[in-house]
């Protein structure tokens, strides 16, 4: 590891917050109007936007709130998404292309206007997104682009790159965009939520849905929460009433630094055209600006050797600052889906009462705000403008089913590789800090030496689908390479969609 980097991984945007109000787990059964599954931004907005209407609504989380994507991300609130809007033309026609950027722009509205409601100080920042390149080759995309956001209306277009605050060959721009630290916005709305009458239960996971007219939540603990309305808003849906999500998306891993500079970019938010994917932004962190450098995607577990991602994100934030000083690392877990567009609706055309939001392809802030109105809706038997746009039941031929098949045949690549692979490696060879694939009486295993030398030893087969996890070194989890479930050393699950644990071996 890269002697600049911190040791552990640890997110920006919990710095100097105040730690936010814990709740207790779920420890008896319970019934209201709506029950969500999930502490990030979708499932916080969702509970709240609900609440507010009326409903009696639970609010169940693994863990704590906010621990997992919603507090790993880059925090930009945006309606630029990379070069996609000449390939949603292409795919989606024109008026599906635009009710996206709609879509994006009226989550970015509701969120300042939540930010107001609720008085916090979150260092909401208005600020144009830009997406720029090096190749002289992306050019054409970039103008392609442009020629998009006329027809669509967007609120942007090419720019003289000569302006651009690093050199480039060319830049594109939709302007009045946002950023902001989500911690302490979402803290505020949780408590806000239970002020207005709604529960959340922590510590919760939820792991399965007894189905009909009030279906019942069943978690972990035996405990469940019997309701109306069911929305799994848990980054990938805990249930998916056979509606194969684990088939129709995939997840990837990327990653982020915190960098002080004395060469601070204070305006616009920056991503590039090409790979390696590069972001950079500025942040707050108390009374200093600082930057913010992130990028280096790969699928999740299928990029073993993680922490050279780091070095290479540390090498770049060197090249554009060459005083940097790294002060925080981190790493996020996004879900895809086949055509890059969100699933937010009922998991199934049978299931109506039970609703996912998921697959927000590394953009959640926006969609998973605007999630919170289009499954506010449709409990309401409301008509609303995005439902199509967003169905889960949706598969066109181009590009899903290509991609369809694509993301199956990588699967299955996976599960014969980690059936096939041999290593001779013993747990005893495992330095302080150390974790790998390993052979304990003559099978797989995975094993990771703690800081205090102690052991932990792990069944690696996934308890998903059967696939073998792998070691992911920059994080210290067992991920699964072939649906990005993830554990922790001891075998905890941290991501879905496995619900049940890895087996543990006695060393």
């Amino acid at each position: 590891m890269d002697e600049r980097l911190p040791r552990f991984p640890e997110p920006l945007w919990r710095i100097g917050v105040k730690e936010g109000v814990q709740f207790p787990p779920l420890s008896e059964d319970i019934t209201c109007d709506v029950t969500v599954v999930g502490g990030g931004i979708a499932g916080i907005t969702t509970a709240y936007v609900l609440q507010k209407e009326g409903f009696d609504v639970v609010l169940l989380e693994a863990g704590r709130l906010l621990n997992g994507t919603t507090g790993h991300t880059t925090a930009k609130i945006t309606s630029q998404h990379g070069l996609i809007y000449d390939e949603y033309i292409q795919h989606f026609g024109e008026e599906k292309a635009r009710q996206y950027y709609e879509a994006n722009e009226e989550g970015l509205r509701m969120i300042e206007s939540f930010i107001n409601e609720l008085g916090v100080d979150c260092g909401f920042s208005r600020q144009d997104a830009l997406v720029w390149t090096d190749n002289e080759k992306k050019l054409k995309a970039l103008r392609k682009e442009n020629e998009a956001y006329k027809k669509l209306g967007i609120n942007g277009g090419l720019v003289d790159e000569k302006r651009m605050p690093f050199p480039c060959a060319g830049a594109i721009v939709i302007r009045d965009q946002a950023q902001f630290n989500p911690v302490p916005y979402l803290q505020a709305m949780s408590e806000r939520f239970t002020e207005l009458g709604g529960r959340i239960f922590e510590n919760t996971t939820a792991n399965g849905v007894d189905t009909g007219d009030r279906p019942k939540v069943n978690t972990r603990s035996g405990y469940g929460s019997v309701s109306r309305y069911v929305v799994a808003a848990s980054h990938f849906p805990f249930y998916d009433g056979n509606g194969l999500y684990f088939a129709r998306m995939h997840a990837e891993r990327s990653y982020s630094l915190a960098v002080r500079t004395s060469k601070t970019i204070a305006e616009g938010m920056y991503i590039n055209a090409d790979d390696p994917k590069r972001t950079i932004r500025s942040a707050s962190m108390g009374d200093e600006t600082i930057m913010i450098v992130g990028g280096e995607k790969h699928k999740t577990g299928q990029g073993i050797d993680t922490s050279r991602h780091y070095e290479a994100l540390s090498a770049y934030s060197l090249e554009m600052f060459p005083d940097s000083e790294i002060l925080y690392r981190w790493a996020s877990h996004d879900w895809i889906t086949i055509d890059r567009m969100p699933y937010i609706g009922p998991v199934t055309e049978k299931k109506s009462n039970i609703f996912a939001a998921t697959g927000f392809h590394k953009w959640g802030m926006t969609n998973g705000t605007i999630a919170a109105r289009v499954i506010r809706d449709a409990i309401q038997e409301k008509d609303h403008p995005y439902r199509e746009l967003f169905t889960p039941h949706r598969l066109k031929a181009d590009p899903s089913f290509k991609e369809f098949v694509k993301e199956n045949a990588n699967v299955a690549k996976e599960l014969i590789k980690g059936k096939v692979e041999l290593t001779g490696r013993d747990p005893e060879d495992l330095e302080n800090d150390q974790g790998a694939v390993v052979r304990v009486n003559g099978k797989r295993a995975g094993a990771y030496r703690d800081t205090e030398g102690c052991l932990h030893i792990v069944d690696t087969t996934c308890t998903h689908l059967g696939c073998e996890v792998e070691w992911n070194d920059g994080d210290r989890t067992w991920d699964c390479p072939c649906h990005a479930s993830r554990f922790d050393v001891d075998g905890t699950v941290v991501e879905g969609p496995a619900s049940e644990p890895l087996t543990k071996i006695e060393p």
